[in-house]
């Protein structure tokens, strides 16, 4: 299997990638009010584990001096993901990503929104290494469309490789969660996300 042709989504180049994606069907008179409600759920990311009930990892926002926010997230904020998990698991703090790009597209056919995100050190941690389990040249890329009656919304991982500068049972971890392992973060968290942001019916 190819990974999907996605636009600003970038090239798949090394390691692994996945295209998580969630549909559903409105009658045509509703889609925009349901495409607004998509919209402020996509970009409430403090609610983002709400949403999507137990099994979800959490998500919490911050800015790019390290300070928690609740707003509409902004290029250059970061995201701080705690995975559930057994604790010889869990990391020695937490998983983080920084917000590369925000983008909207509009046209007579279809309209979406992409978040570009990437591995990150702990925004007031600089001179740290990065804490996440894949490396910096991993992107997740998360979309929500609108095109005639359908809404979806997806998560695009490209070039996904296990981050293994970092201490010895974070190694253990980041290789478990990279590959799969015991409780596979990767295809299926980011299906429980792609599901919930959908879900409000």
């Amino acid at each position: 299997m190819k990974p999907k042709q996605i636009p600003g989504v970038p090239i798949q180049k090394k390691g692994g990638f996945h295209d998580t994606e969630s549909t559903k069907q409105f009658e045509i008179v509703k889609i925009d009010s349901k495409f607004a409600i998509l919209k402020e759920r996509f970009f409430a990311i403090n609610r983002w584990k709400e949403y999507c009930g137990n099994a979800s990892a959490d998500f919490k926002h911050f800015d790019a001096s390290g300070d928690f926010v609740d707003r509409f997230p902004q290029k250059g904020d970061f995201i701080r993901i705690n995975i559930p998990g057994p604790g010889m698991l869990q990391a020695e703090g937490y998983d983080w990503v920084e917000i590369l790009h925000l983008t909207h597209t509009d046209t007579e056919r279809s309209e979406s929104y992409m978040m570009m995100c990437r591995p990150s050190k702990e925004p007031n941690k600089p001179k740290g290494y990065i804490e996440h389990f894949y490396t910096a040249s991993a992107t997740s890329n998360m979309v929500i469309s609108k095109e005639g009656n359908f809404l979806k919304s997806g998560i695009y991982g490209r070039n996904e490789s296990p981050n293994f500068k970092v201490p010895f049972w974070n190694k253990i971890r980041n290789f478990l969660i990279a590959f799969g392992g015991i409780f596979g973060f990767g295809k299926m968290q980011w299906k429980i996300l792609a599901d919930g942001l959908l879900d409000f019916e």
